[in-house]
């Protein structure tokens, strides 16, 4: 049992075309919704039901010559384009620039309408919902017979990692990402984090310590209490509103609480990676997610934060300094890494180079310059500009010294952790800007270990300061366009249209 039938449509102007996806994706989610509480409630259907994605195409005759300068907002030759689209209110900012785009670079017409590609029941849900405790185990056998479930082939990331092949006269990709691999990237975010994705923001940081989170939680909890001075304008006045999981608002003091945001209560215990979002107006704020450690949490976070397009993520974290030189509290600029993490092996080669991007390099720098008042020659007692090692054996200090040493000295590198290549590696495999700034806390090549007093009173020395640098850092790349972070280092050959 299908919705009634919609007719492709073709727009020149950007809104119009935003307003004619919402509206498909609207009547096809609202049908599956009605759909399915009538089968939870006893109903048998004859036929199967199904709702579709929406889809956008374009149609190319000729090569595009945009600005040499943009990154992204073009294809890369003549022919036929396609993605599929969903949650379109979630995205809607992001889809109207795209449109914007393709519309001034190619000068052709939009087509909008509904694609092939059913649309989960699982995706249909709103997030106070589940099916499971609805029903019998009988009815839960029944559902897959009458409703389409999550299909595993239509969310592999083959056009991300290069592999994608469009078979004959099959349009090729608009995006990275299809309809399906977001919806379970948005549904696996909310289990992770403990916060919905409508809360994540543009600019996110990573970090592989709770003391982080416990100093950012106190600095936006600080910030609420604290309305804007018109008199004294600083860069955070346009924070509305501080995030923790379970969705736990606390709204600025003075700003109107927004009916349409779900107020929740916090969780009986933190999920796996809790994620905490400073949130701007414009969704320019931050997002601070503890990923624990190791390469997998990582990799995991990432590969669903990915979907939601941010401008840029940084790790904050601890490593180890591996040359005699450093001291503990120093800091280390990543320019180049070693990936020996290996959870991204498959997807992504280890002949692939990840390069340093100069805006995220330039800002993390000034940032320390900032925070610490040291410049020039000054800066450079306490950072250093240098390889990162990153291992998937947290206690590599256990193997023969001679092997993790000698790979370390050979590769240049002057720090090691569990989770900055994954991150930066995941960056580079998606699109999205990156950057890693740590903080040496032991020294297990010089016997410096980190044992436990020695890092409490480390820890409560240096987070504060180090959380600083990073909070600046996004401040200053606030600062720059989000368009000219999208550094074209990171576009392929035949690279798809949306950023």
């Amino acid at each position: 049992m299908s919705t009634p039938k919609f007719t492709t449509q073709r727009f020149d102007d950007a809104e119009a075309a935003l307003a004619y996806v919402r509206h498909l994706y609207d009547s096809q989610i609202a049908h599956l919704r009605d759909c399915l509480t009538r089968f939870v409630a006893g109903e048998t259907f004859k036929q199967p039901v199904r709702a579709k994605y929406p889809f956008v195409r374009i149609h190319i005759d000729t090569v595009a010559h945009p600005d040499s300068r943009l990154s992204y907002g073009f294809v890369a030759g003549p022919g036929f384009y396609e993605t599929t689209i969903t949650r379109p209110d979630l995205f809607a900012a992001y889809l109207r620039h795209q449109f914007q785009l393709l519309l001034a670079n190619h000068g052709v017409l939009l087509e909008v309408g509904l694609s092939a590609e059913p649309i989960p029941v699982h995706f249909c849900l709103a997030e106070d919902q589940h099916l499971e405790g609805n029903m019998s185990p009988e009815r839960r056998t029944l559902l897959r017979d009458v409703f389409d479930l999550p299909d595993l082939a239509a969310m592999d990331d083959g056009i991300a990692n290069g592999t994608h092949e469009a078979r004959g006269g099959k349009p090729r990709p608009l995006a990275l990402f299809t309809a399906p691999r977001i919806d379970y990237s948005l549904h696996r975010l909310r289990h992770y984090t403990g916060t919905s994705p409508e809360h994540f923001q543009n600019f996110v940081l990573f970090t592989n310590y709770q003391f982080y989170i416990d100093e950012f939680v106190r600095l936006g909890r600080d910030l609420m209490a604290t309305p804007p001075d018109p008199t004294h304008p600083r860069d955070d006045d346009d924070c509305i509103a501080f995030v923790e999981p379970g969705n736990v608002i606390t709204w600025r003091t003075g700003v109107t609480p927004d009916p349409d945001w779900r107020e929740g209560v916090p969780p009986p215990r933190l999920p796996q990676m809790p994620a905490y979002h400073l949130v701007r107006r414009d969704h320019g704020g931050i997002t601070m997610v503890n990923i624990g450690v190791g390469p997998a949490n990582a990799k995991t976070i990432t590969d669903h934060i990915a979907v939601l397009r941010p401008h840029a993520w940084i790790m904050l974290g601890h490593c180890a300094g591996l040359r005699n030189s450093q001291q503990l509290g120093d800091y280390v600029l990543a320019h180049g890494y070693v990936r020996e993490d290996h959870v991204l092996d498959e997807d992504l080669p280890l002949w692939v180079p990840i390069p340093p991007l100069a805006e995220i390099q330039l800002a993390l720098e000034g940032a320390v310059a900032d925070v610490t008042q040291l410049h020039g020659y000054e800066l450079k007692r306490i950072m250093r500009t240098g390889t990162v090692a990153s291992t998937d054996n947290r206690n590599w200090e256990l193997l023969p010294q001679r092997e993790p040493e000698r790979r370390f000295s050979q590769s240049r590198a002057i720090a090691l952790d569990m989770e900055s290549a994954t991150i930066a590696a995941n960056g580079f495999r998606f699109r999205v800007p990156y950057g890693t700034l740590l903080c040496v806390s032991d020294k297990p090549l010089h016997g410096e270990l980190k044992l436990p007093g020695m890092a409490n009173q480390f820890y409560r020395e240096r987070v504060d300061q180090h959380l600083r640098i990073g909070l600046r850092a996004i401040e200053r790349l606030r600062a720059n366009r989000a368009g000219q972070l999208h550094s074209r280092k990171l576009r392929s050959f035949a690279e798809v249209a949306f950023q």
